[in-house]
């Protein structure tokens, strides 16, 4: 599926009234189950792999392997059993090691319909933020990979932390924009420091005003933090204007999973004999 296809259903959704959700998807599995519930965008990433082998989503952003191969990787294992969504790819866009605009050629080419900024230095923050920032290794990075990836018809999907990152992600051609609040919550693995709900939507709606004075087509969906449920999503966006829907990586295969595996194992072990 190309950008202007994948962009023409998820304006249709919007227009519908009918949240987009985005689904990000460690294992094939996973994107099959995400596809047969009806998710409009499947995202993966390095991190997708790491959470499903029961590490903590932030294994991504450590020095447990090149991201941007591993993604290459699960391009085999999701690609395939996909039939009808778009399929984005998590690109480090910071990588040292890359010619950018070949690794973007090399993901259209194998088959994705678009990008997102991940891993990425949002989630960084203190003294060692600055000091990549000071390094050559900071978030316009990540800007300048979307814009590439936006001049190459790639459907753009990036994270963003602040109004002023919404805004340049909208400048340099986001399709749909991501704020991101945060390491997910509950579960096995998940974070236990994060905002409230309702600071949460502030932070949100914060981040969908600065992009949509740039581009008023753009579309917004919440993600992270205590948005971990539906009814999360659902609180949330009763409580912001304009959020076309939810993005969940966690929230989405992790907890579920996490829930399924559990009980299905307490319902044989509290089998008796005779």
């Amino acid at each position: 599926m190309n950008r202007k296809q994948a962009l023409a259903r998820l304006t249709e959704q919007v227009r519908a009234g009918r949240a987009v959700i985005g689904a990000g998807a460690g294992t094939g599995l996973s994107a099959k189950c995400a596809e047969a519930g009806g998710v409009d965008l499947l995202i993966i990433y390095n991190s997708g792999r790491y959470r499903m082998a029961g590490r903590g989503s932030l294994a991504g952003l450590l020095p447990y392997g090149d991201a941007n191969a591993i993604v290459l990787d699960m391009a085999g294992e999701v690609l395939p059993v996909v039939r009808d969504v778009p399929v984005l790819a998590g690109v480090c866009g910071t990588d040292p090691f890359r010619i950018m605009g070949n690794f973007l050629d090399q993901l259209k080419a194998v088959g994705f319909t678009g990008v997102q900024n991940f891993p990425t230095v949002g989630l960084y923050d203190g003294k060692f933020r600055e000091n990549l920032e000071e390094t050559g290794m900071g978030f316009g990075l990540e800007i300048d990979m979307i814009r590439q990836a936006h001049e190459r018809d790639l459907l753009t999907a990036p994270y963003v932390f602040d109004p002023e990152q919404a805004a340049e992600m909208a400048r340099v051609g986001a399709d749909v924009l991501v704020p991101h609040v945060g390491l997910t919550t509950k579960g096995a693995i998940g974070a236990s420091t994060a905002l409230t709900l309702d600071e949460a939507a502030t932070a949100v709606q914060a981040m969908h005003d600065a992009a949509k004075r740039v581009n008023p087509d753009i579309i917004v969906l919440c993600h992270g933090g205590p948005i971990a449920e539906p009814e999360d999503a659902r609180y949330v966006l009763d409580r912001t204007s304009g959020i076309d829907g939810f993005f969940g990586a966690s929230s989405m295969e992790r907890l579920p999973t996490e829930r399924a595996i559990t009980e299905q194992a307490r319902a044989f072990k509290s089998l008796t004999l005779g």
